[in-house]
């Protein structure tokens, strides 16, 4: 018994080592940090308190920040659930060609996030907008990334089209989990299809249901690499979002300090909107 502990003392404690040292400790840091004027290049900075934390509850370019995040992954989580539930309903029937269609649904989340960016940046820029202009429809004539009032939509859609290809799996091994014999019985007692989906399909794959809103929700606040590829925040600071923001002000302008202090609130006001999903969600699987 002794060697076994062995073996997993020496599988788990390197892993927690390195996470301490590339993941604890910096945010760690990050934290000490956010209490001082540190520009994240001298030597000397002086500590300010809490100055950095009430500054932020008054500064527009992160309200802005917080403003638009919401919003797109409000949006986001509601479409890429919505359609990539519906996606594994159709993979899950006995139609022709049902693994191939799972593999290309799946393709997308195997690609980075930023080379799928760059590539619709060109489609929204060049191929969209040339479509748009021969067929005579003035919507797709313009590239939408530089208009600020329809550029956080191009971001949703990059956003969604990746991010479906993941929750779709949860949703097909949820499905898979489901007895034949529940329809079968369904079907004697003539449920519609409505019917079955309410009563029988979506109560079982209720856990699948949590885990894929909090993870969609999860990834939808912290988008970074899609604006990058995308729109670089712009225009102006339209699709700046909090991970940008701390970004480009922390290691571009000189507000380190001053972005870590935004990073820990927005740790925060993720793992509340987290627990938060998980306690209404979780209860909503008690009730059903």
């Amino acid at each position: 018994m002794t060697k076994r502990l062995t073996a997993f003392y020496w599988m788990t404690v390197p892993a927690v080592i390195l996470f301490f040292i590339f993941m604890t400790l910096p945010a760690l840091q990050g934290i000490y940090y956010s209490f001082t004027n540190w520009n994240g290049f001298g030597k000397h900075y002086d500590f300010v308190g809490f100055k950095n934390y009430i500054n932020i509850f008054t500064d527009n370019n992160v309200g802005n920040a917080y403003w638009f995040t919401f919003k797109f992954a409000i949006v986001t989580t509601i479409l890429i659930n919505i359609l990539s539930l519906l996606i594994a309903l159709g993979l899950n029937a006995k139609i022709k060609f049902r693994n191939f269609f799972r593999g290309i649904y799946f393709l997308p989340n195997i690609l980075s996030v930023l080379i799928v960016g760059y590539i619709f940046n060109y489609l929204f820029s060049n191929v969209f907008t040339i479509w748009g202009k021969n067929l005579g429809v003035s919507a797709f004539s313009t590239n939408i990334l530089g208009n600020e009032h329809l550029a956080w939509i191009g971001i949703v859609i990059v956003a969604v089209w990746q991010g479906i290809a993941f929750n779709t799996i949860l949703y097909l091994a949820g499905l898979q989990t489901i007895p034949t014999s529940l329809y079968e019985a369904s079907n004697l007692d003539g449920a519609s299809r409505w019917q079955e989906f309410w009563k029988i399909t979506f109560p079982l794959i209720a856990p699948f249901f949590t885990i894929n809103m909090v993870l969609a929700m999860k990834n939808s606040l912290m988008v970074f690499d899609q604006i990058i590829a995308l729109t670089g925040g712009g225009p102006g600071r339209a699709t700046q979002s909090i991970s940008h923001l701390i970004y480009t002000g922390g290691f571009q302008g000189g507000e380190f300090a001053y972005q870590s202090a935004n990073s820990v609130i927005y740790f925060i006001v993720i793992a509340i909107i987290s627990v938060l999903q998980l306690k209404f969600l979780q209860g909503r699987e008690t009730d059903m």
